[in-house]
C-alpha cells in the first residue's frame, strides 16, 4: 500500500536514498542559519530588539544541519551532491523569494522593509517545515535511529513559525499590514509551486535510486500535483493568516547549547 509513512520508510531504510534525503536537508538547514546571520548582522537600529531572536533562528538551522549530518555518520555514510533542482532554499532565492544574497553579504543595514520581507518569507516557509516535521513526528517519534532528532526539529520549527507570527502582528500594528499581507501572499504563491517542482525532482532522484516503476513514480507524481492544485485554489491562505501563537517569546533568550543528539 503506497502511503507517506511506507514511502519514508522506504527512503530511511536504504543508505543511498538515506544520504540523499539528509544532505539535502542539512544543506537547506545549513544555508538558512547562514541567512539569519548576516539578517541578524544587519537588522536596523529600529529593530535591533530582534536580533537575538534572528541569530538564535539561525542557531537552530545550524544545529538541525548538524544533526542530519549526525545521522548520516551514524549510519557510516557520507554527504552526497545535492541535485540542483532539489535545493530549495536557493530556488527560492532564485525566484526572488526573501533577501537576496547579494544583498546579505553587502555591509549597508537592511531596512524595516526588509525585515518584513525576511518575516514574512520565514512564515511561509515555516508553515511548510512544521507541517512536515508534524507529520515525521506522527510516524516516526519513536523510531529508535531518528526519532530524536524528529522530535528535536519538529519542536524547533514550531518556535520558529510562532515567532514570525508574533514579530508579523507586531510590525502590523506599528502600520505595516498592507505591506506584510501583500508580501506574503507573493511569498506563498511562490512556495507553493517552488515546493512542487522540488517535491516532483525528489521524487524522481528517489525513484531512481530505489527503483520505483513508472507506474509507482506517475501515482507519486500526480499526487504531487493534486497537492498543488489545491494549495493553488485555497491551501495557500494558511500560509498568509496571522494569529497570536500560545507560544510567546518563543525565541527570546540565547540558543541552547545542549550536546548534539548524536
Amino acid at each position: 500500500m503506497l502511503s507517506a509513512k511506507s514511502l519514508f520508510q522506504e527512503i530511511l531504510d536504504n543508505d543511498e536514498s538515506f544520504a540523499l534525503f539528509c544532505s539535502i536537508a542539512a544543506g537547506g538547514e545549513s544555508q538558512g542559519g547562514w541567512e539569519n546571520g548576516r539578517i541578524a548582522a544587519l537588522v536596523p537600529p529600529s529593530e535591533r530588539a530582534m536580533a537575538g531572536k534572528i541569530s538564535r533562528h539561525g542557531a537552530d538551522e545550524d544545529k538541525h544541519g548538524r544533526i542530519f549530518q549526525a545521522l548520516m555518520r551514524k549510519r557510516g555514510l557520507k554527504p552526497v551532491p545535492v541535485p540542483p533542482d532539489t535545493d530549495y532554499t536557493m530556488l527560492l532565492e532564485k525566484y526572488g523569494i526573501g533577501l537576496s544574497h547579494d544583498r546579505l553579504r553587502a555591509e549597508q543595514p537592511l531596512a524595516v522593509e526588509d525585515i518584513v520581507v525576511y518575516l514574512a518569507h520565514s512564515r511561509v516557509t515555516e508553515q511548510r517545515a512544521a507541517e512536515q516535521m508534524d507529520m515525521l513526528r506522527a510516524y516516526f517519534a519513536d523510531h529508535p535511529d531518528v526519532g530524536k532528532a524528529v522530535r528535536m526539529i519538529s519542536h524547533d520549527e514550531d518556535n520558529h513559525l510562532a515567532y514570525t507570527h508574533e514579530e508579523l502582528l507586531r510590525l502590523a500594528a506599528a502600520g505595516h499590514g498592507r505591506l506584510i499581507q501583500r508580501t506574503l501572499r507573493a511569498c506563498a504563491l511562490a512556495e507553493i509551486r517552488i515546493y512542487r517542482d522540488v517535491s516532483l525532482a525528489v521524487m524522481a532522484h528517489m525513484g531512481r535510486i530505489l527503483g520505483w516503476s513508472r507506474a509507482r513514480s506517475a501515482l507519486l507524481a500526480a499526487g504531487i500535483h493534486a497537492v498543488y492544485a489545491w494549495e493553488r485554489f485555497a491551501g495557500w491562505h494558511r500560509m498568509v493568516s496571522l494569529r497570536m501563537p500560545e507560544r510567546r517569546n518563543a525565541l527570546g533568550g540565547t540558543a541552547p547549547t545542549a550536546p548534539e543528539f548524536a
